[in-house]
């Protein structure tokens, strides 16, 4: 090895030296996404998973792609812990069609009144209590499932942190006029809403953190957070019934 080269530089010459080298990267890795994910996901679920996603790093990485082998393996790491989540997908269809109906009212709100879909409005149009209401959000807020390891700054960090949650086909999503129509939704959203995206996408703070620099309750956070999904999912409904 020269003097120029790093450990993280190499290829392991096996799959044991890949684990050896590399197992605080799968813990650091899990632990992030963890603190990031509702109380169901289990830490030691991920980094089995994220030891799978190690080994194939080890399996397929080759040198002159521009990226050392931890910024590789970080890669194939997070996505294997991703998939794990998404295979482990609890939530009944009951939720996401709540979550559907609360995103339908708010859309049909706004575009009668031409502004911010209030909660009081959203609860009477619906016919629920406040207190179910509050249940979706949550729900809405916790069964989403992202990566913000690839965020930038800004509005764009926040547009690539939901990049996978709204629903329709994947070229949609990968789309550039998506990812405008997106930013502009987020934009849109009212101050505290896109204030809460911000930190939690952008900034990268949890729930908790957030309610501290709030001087608000974590649980008031997640609600506030799942109403910017649910907001979000119906100011965009026009373009995905477009495409």
């Amino acid at each position: 090895m020269s003097a120029m080269q790093t450990q993280s530089d190499t290829i392991p010459a096996t799959p044991g030296e890949a684990v050896a080298q590399h197992t605080d990267l799968v813990r650091r890795i899990a632990f992030h996404l963890v603190s990031r994910m509702p109380a169901n996901v289990q830490v030691d679920d991920l980094i089995q998973s994220g030891m799978i996603g190690l080994l194939e790093a080890a399996r397929n990485f080759r040198l002159g792609h521009g990226a050392s082998f931890e910024t590789y393996a970080g890669i194939r790491i997070r996505g294997a812990m991703l998939d794990e989540i998404r295979r482990q997908d609890w939530a009944p269809r009951s939720v996401f069609r709540k979550m559907r109906q609360v995103s339908e009212a708010m859309r049909q709100i706004e575009n009668d009144v031409a502004r911010d879909a209030r909660d009081s409005e959203v609860v009477e149009k619906l016919g629920i209590s406040v207190d179910e209401y509050h249940r979706i959000l949550k729900d809405a807020s916790g069964h989403k499932l992202f990566s913000t390891e690839d965020l930038t700054a800004g509005t764009e960090s926040v547009v690539n942190g939901l990049f996978g949650q709204i629903d329709g086909p994947l070229d949609c999503l990968e789309s550039d006029e998506f990812r405008r129509s997106m930013a502009r939704a987020v934009d849109s959203l009212p101050e505290r809403e896109k204030m809460v995206m911000s930190l939690y996408y952008d900034q990268e703070l949890n729930l908790r953190e957030i309610g501290e620099l709030l001087s608000v309750t974590e649980s008031r956070v997640c609600q506030i957070h799942g109403q910017a999904v649910l907001r979000l999912r119906a100011r965009l409904r026009d373009w995905r019934d477009m495409h």
